[in-house]
This record gives C-alpha cells, structure tokens and sequence, in this order.
C-alpha cells in the first residue's frame, strides 16, 4: 500500500486494537497501513483508566506543524527538546509524546464524549513514539502510538474533522 498518499474530503482514518493496525482509508480504498501501539491495558473508555477508547472519533486538533522529527511535546508543547536514545536513557519513566500530536474528541455521547468517559478530556491522541519503542503489540497508556516517520505522513494526509473509528477487531 502506498504510504502517506494525499487524500481528500472522503478520508477517513481506521484503527484496530486486535492486529495494532491503523488504516487510512479514501473512500472506500485503503490508501495506507501503519502499525501502532495501544494501551497495554486494552480497551476502555473511562478517565484515569489508561485503556484506549473504542469508538467513533474524529480529529480535532493538528499540533506541531513546522516542529522537526522527535520533537517533544508536554502538554501538547513541544519541549525544545529533541528525542535521543541519551535523553530516553535519562528520563526511563517519561511517557515520550515525539514529532506530532492528532488530538482526538469521541462522537458518542455517554460512550466517548461527557462524563467520566470523555476522550478529549483524556488527552487521547495519535502520537510519535520514540524509535525503540514497539509497535504490533500493546504498550501505551492509552494513546495510538505510531513511528515518527508513519506519523508525519498521516499527518500531511489528515485534516481536522476527519474521521476516526477505533475498533476491537
């Protein structure tokens, strides 16, 4: 599949927690694949739960145009500082949010959106992750975490208000 292809209006992005996939779709036709890495404690909706929430979602917010490949992010700002396998080495326990951030808002109310299972206010994104970090397998903290190269061509082929749908299988 081609990878970090342009898309239009009919773009839509898909992520399976079953295979660690995240598809971007044109319309009907997958345009491209990418493996991701979800929360090592599965799927779930509620604040604090660290799992990835299921659902129908959509991008809301697009951070860190212009910012270079590893730039860290805290709190959605990038940091100044750029990921190295040093600064990993001097941070073990840093939960590292690198290149971009896809910010995302639930589209079910009572399921994803309001109360006490509200994506946005979780702070959900699609996100760089340092090289090392693994991906196929489970090992966020709730995030969809991708390679920083796969991330800056999903996110040069994504616009805010297109549409996510995070699935079990």
């Amino acid at each position: 599949m081609k990878q970090g292809a342009e898309t239009g209006t009919g773009s839509a992005v898909e992520i399976f927690l079953d295979r660690q996939r995240l598809l971007l779709r044109e319309r009907d036709r997958v345009i491209a694949e990418y493996p991701v890495s979800t929360s090592v404690k599965g799927a779930g909706e509620r604040c604090d739960s660290e799992r990835t929430p299921r659902g129908r979602h959509e991008i809301v917010q697009k951070i860190g145009d212009g910012c270079p490949p590893n730039a860290v992010f805290v709190g959605r700002e990038p940091t100044g500082e750029i990921y190295s396998a040093e600064l990993g080495r001097r941070h073990p326990g840093r939960d590292w949010i690198l290149t971009r951030i896809l910010r995302l808002a639930g589209m079910e109310t009572g399921f994803n959106r309001d109360g006490d299972v509200d994506t946005y206010r979780r702070m959900i994104y699609i996100h760089g992750a340092p090289d090392g970090a693994a991906m196929g397998v489970p090992g966020s903290r709730g995030c969809i975490r991708m390679r920083n190269a796969d991330l800056l061509a999903l996110y040069a082929a994504v616009t805010v208000g297109t549409p996510v749908r995070i699935r079990e299988q």
